[in-house]
């Protein structure tokens, strides 16, 4: 951290008047930037994905909830681990108290995970958790949108083949749309540092004097599970 300087209110509000042009010119690219998103083309999704619910077993039609449009966390919970990621984890601490926000936008939430169903549960109760968490569990879905490699596959294959995966699961939101001929289409998907739009306290930490305040060498090394602070 840099050693701050002490100025008069009248000097601060003129630094701050200064910035805040800056923080205006930042929206107005954002928003720009999030408008040629929406522009993006859609690929219609021809295999048909199953999956592990409480109820069943249910297709990606079927985690639509009736909406048109469906967020999918791939979270990193694999086959054979005995608890979900600890970053993940951060990330979903998010999602909670959205998801009915995002019900009265026409918008599902969901994760997704290749660990079995009953590993999800009790890991979802311990947690306290209580947005939709299903099991791709035999399922090539994981694989097809980029969140889980296989043991022998080698290079950058992560985040659209700029990244080498840091393991066999990787963290990740792929983004689907119902369309008016009733088939479902992929939109968009974002991987390693586009997740940080989600994750509300970073930007919370991001407006503090001391920011994240990570180790550069390892950013999220500080990171636990919430009911292991």
């Amino acid at each position: 951290m840099t050693t701050p300087r002490i100025v008069s209110q009248e000097e601060w509000l003129k630094a701050r008047k200064a910035f805040l042009a800056k923080e205006k010119e930042f929206t107005r690219a954002r928003d720009e930037l999030s408008r040629q998103r929406r522009e993006l083309p859609w690929v219609k999704v021809e295999k048909a994905y199953t999956f592990d619910a409480p109820e069943g077993r249910v297709t990606l039609a079927d985690l639509f909830g009736g909406k048109g449009q469906l967020l999918v966390y791939h979270f990193m919970f694999g086959p054979d681990w005995t608890e979900g990621c600890p970053s993940c984890s951060f990330w979903a601490d998010n999602y909670n108290g959205v998801v009915v926000h995002l019900a009265h936008r026409d918008t599902a939430l969901v994760a997704i995970s290749r660990a079995p169903l009953a590993k999800l549960e009790a890991y979802k109760k311990r947690m306290g958790w209580s947005f939709r968490w299903v099991s791709s569990a035999g399922s090539d879905f994981n694989f097809d949108y980029g969140a889980s490699f296989k043991p022998d596959e080698e290079g950058p294959l992560y985040n659209f083949g700029t990244m080498k995966p840091f393991g066999e699961e990787t963290p990740g939101i792929s983004v689907f749309r119902r369309g008016d001929d009733g088939a479902i289409y992929h939109t968009y998907s974002t991987y390693a540092r586009g997740l940080d739009v989600v994750n509300g306290a970073y930007h919370l930490l991001d407006l503090t004097s001391k920011g994240r305040d990570e180790d550069p060498d390892h950013p999220m090394s500080w990171v636990k599970r919430h009911d292991r602070y």
